[in-house]
């Protein structure tokens, strides 16, 4: 038995099962740029970077440098009471980065969950509106306002306020009204919910806000059609709702722009940030007009604290100063085409899609009938961490996927990538990959 699997049995005695989501037995020893090396010394590449965390490289020596400065003058201070010029400095920052040509206010959280949250418990204070409008397959954190917010099964378990009505994403590959892109005209986005949801049970004038991923990730890698936020956009100005884009795992610079709303050329009211932004310092942001943030206290002790305030300069100066998101844009055309010729070869990839290094293939057992390939998925992201690759899958049938490696990842590191999934696909495809392997790692 391995180091790794040695430990991964204390941890299955020590750690509650709902605290953890593993799909291979790996203990990591330490992690720089996209590798990552176990206890037991092998070294892998990542293509996961800690759910997208890591967007500037495990323990970027920058980000690093610019937090142990900060923890030697500054660790342990509350920053909503006792404030800093850095905690200001990154504020201004996510001001002048975030999309919308208008007044606009940052409110500091720990995680992306705390900003989705904030979302949820101000805005309809400050519209004096009751209802919300989210989306099935969206994940918007793991406190009782991102689950009643969410529309994944995971979430669905906990008893949860009644407040949020949730529609249907534009999931074009499995559309949930049998329709075809684009002679649909995109009904998923205004048709259905001004002509069923606001006339049956989600009254506009008592709607806040809609909260929404330009792209969709935990469901599956989802990217809409063009035309889509849009038109989502226009609906929330003609009844006076709110715009809430939920960027915390895709934002930053991913998908080939600084935020991904930002393919749309739409302005949203607000914008939820975490993970990436402060590069695995917990901290997370809402960003929205000020006159939907109302007068009250709605802050945690630390949040918003220097420490995470240089962790996140120091992160968005590395996005700016190397181009990364014009980076991502080039590496992500490069990826999506090798995954393309993957597909002509490999019959259980049912579907490529993405944009910038955020890219999902979803797997199925036969490509007319699209029936999910969850078994098969387990065994390739297993295989592929046996041959010396980390990635997970994600999707409502644990079948897709999810490619994000870190922004900085080399061109090597990704041709090396592409071919160890490749061999695990083919690996899966010809029998070769035991289900007794993956038992205990199929991730939620």
């Amino acid at each position: 038995m391995s180091r790794s699997e040695k430990i991964i049995e204390r941890l299955n005695r020590s750690v509650a099962t709902s605290s953890k989501v593993l799909f291979y037995p790996l203990v990591v020893k330490e992690a720089h740029g996209s590798r990552v090396t176990d206890v037991d010394g092998k070294t892998y590449v990542d293509f996961n970077a800690g759910w997208t965390v890591a967007g500037v490289g495990y323990s970027n020596p920058e980000v690093v440098g610019a937090i142990e400065a900060e923890l030697r003058v500054s660790a342990g201070v509350p920053a909503g009471t006792f404030p800093s010029e850095t905690a200001v400095e990154f504020a201004e920052k996510l001001l002048a980065v975030t999309p919308g040509d208008f007044e606009k206010r940052v409110w500091f959280g720990h995680s992306g969950t705390d900003s989705c949250a904030a979302a949820y418990k101000l805005l309809p204070l400050a519209t004096k509106r009751q209802r919300i409008v989210s989306f099935y397959g969206g994940m918007h954190g793991v406190d009782l306002a991102g689950l009643a917010m969410g529309g994944m099964l995971a979430t669905t378990r906990y008893p949860v306020p009644s407040v949020v009505s949730k529609v249907p994403y534009a999931y074009c590959y499995r559309c949930p009204y049998g329709l075809e892109y684009p002679s649909c005209g995109v009904y998923c986005a205004s048709g259905f919910i001004e002509e069923v949801l606001f006339r049956n049970v989600c009254p506009p004038e008592d709607t806040s806000f809609i909260i929404v991923e330009a792209m969709q990730s935990d469901s599956g890698d989802i990217v809409p059609p063009e035309r889509y936020l849009r038109m989502l956009k226009r609906t929330t100005e003609r009844f006076g709702i709110a715009f809430v884009a939920d960027e915390v795992k895709i934002g930053f610079g991913r998908t080939g722009k600084m935020f991904a709303v930002d393919h749309s050329g739409v302005e949203p009211d607000a914008v939820a940030l975490g993970k990436s932004m402060a590069s695995g310092i917990p901290t997370g942001a809402l960003v929205a007009r000020k006159e939907l943030f109302p007068r009250g206290f709605a802050f945690s002790t630390l949040a918003g604290n220097a420490v995470s305030a240089a962790a996140g300069l120091a992160t968005i100066k590395i996005i700016e100063r190397d181009r990364l998101p014009e980076r991502a844009a080039k590496l992500g055309h490069k990826l999506k085409k090798r995954f393309k010729e993957l597909m002509d070869h490999h019959p259980l990839v049912g579907d490529v899609r993405g944009e910038g290094l955020f890219v999902g293939l979803e797997l199925v057992r036969d490509r007319r009938t699209k029936k999910p390939a969850k078994a098969e998925t387990a065994k390739v992201v297993y295989r592929a961490w046996q041959l010396g690759l980390l990635t997970v899958f994600v999707g409502a049938e644990s079948n897709v996927i999810e490619i994000t490696p870190a922004l900085t990842i080399t061109e090597e590191e990704l041709d090396t990538g592409v071919e160890i999934l490749e061999r695990a696909v083919l690996d899966v495809e010809k029998g070769r990959v035991s289900g007794s392997l993956v038992r205990g790692y199929t991730g939620m």
